[in-house]
């Protein structure tokens, strides 16, 4: 692997690091419901992009999969917690 990719996904992995920190933020001090979902929302897909970008960096087929189900696991999670805000129930 070329030293410009290296330092390309060095420099990805740190912005994705300070945007999850920043997010945190949000997901702990937000004053309404929404906005935890969301920031939860934003947890899950940069998890999904530093995976992803791990993948790339160890050249693995392993990480693209695990980086589908965060994927489908931020979408039942997401749907689940609209739903319970909208209802106040999950499971009728």
């Amino acid at each position: 692997m070329s030293t410009l990719l290296d330092h390309a996904i060095t420099f990805t992995l740190g912005c994705y690091a300070i945007a999850s920190m920043l997010v945190l933020v949000r997901l702990v001090r937000g004053p309404r419901a929404q906005d935890r979902v969301f920031a939860l929302d934003l947890l899950y897909l940069h998890a999904m992009l530093i995976v992803l970008v791990t993948g790339i960096l160890h050249e693995s087929e392993h990480y693209f999969e695990l980086a589908l189900l965060i994927a489908l696991f931020s979408f039942v999670s997401s749907a689940a917690m609209a739903k319970f805000i909208l209802r106040g129930e999950v499971i009728e």
